[in-house]
C-alpha cells in the first residue's frame, strides 16, 4: 500500500504563487509516475501535470505550461507542484497520485493511477 498526503493549498490573489507538496508513504518503492489533478464540484477530475519516475519526462495540460513546474525528490519521497501566475481558474481541489504499473509512458487520466492524496484546497481570487 502506499500513501499520498498532499499540503500546501491555500487562498492567493491572482498572479500569486503557491507550492503544493505530495508526500508518499509505504510501498514507496512501487511507485513509478506521479501525478496533479484537480477537480471542482461536479465536474470530472482534471489533468494538471505528471512525472516520469525519474523526473526526466514531465508533461502538462495546456492551460498551465509556463506557469506551473512539477518536480520530484525521490530521496524525500516527495512530488511538489510549483504554481506561479496563477488565476481564478485555477481555483479548484488538487490531487496528486502515484502510479505502481509503470507504464511505458507517463500516464495522464485518473483511470490510470493508483493511489490518491486526500485534496487540497486551491482558491485564486481576482
Amino acid at each position: 500500500q502506499v500513501q499520498l498526503v498532499e499540503s500546501g493549498g491555500g487562498l492567493v490573489q491572482a498572479g500569486g504563487s503557491l507550492r503544493l507538496s505530495c508526500a508518499a508513504s509505504g510501498r514507496t518503492f512501487s511507485i513509478s509516475a506521479m501525478g496533479w489533478f484537480r477537480q471542482l464540484p461536479g465536474d470530472e477530475r482534471e489533468f494538471v501535470a505528471a512525472i516520469s519516475r525519474s523526473g526526466v519526462t514531465t508533461i502538462y495540460t495546456d492551460s498551465v505550461k509556463g506557469r506551473f513546474t512539477i518536480s520530484r525528490d525521490n530521496a524525500k519521497n516527495t512530488m511538489y507542484l510549483q504554481m506561479n501566475s496563477l488565476k481564478p481558474e485555477d481555483t479548484a481541489v488538487y490531487y496528486c497520485a502515484g502510479d505502481v504499473k509503470r507504464y511505458s509512458r507517463v500516464p495522464t487520466t485518473p483511470g490510470e493511477y493508483d493511489y490518491w492524496g486526500q485534496g487540497t484546497q486551491v482558491t485564486v481570487s481576482s
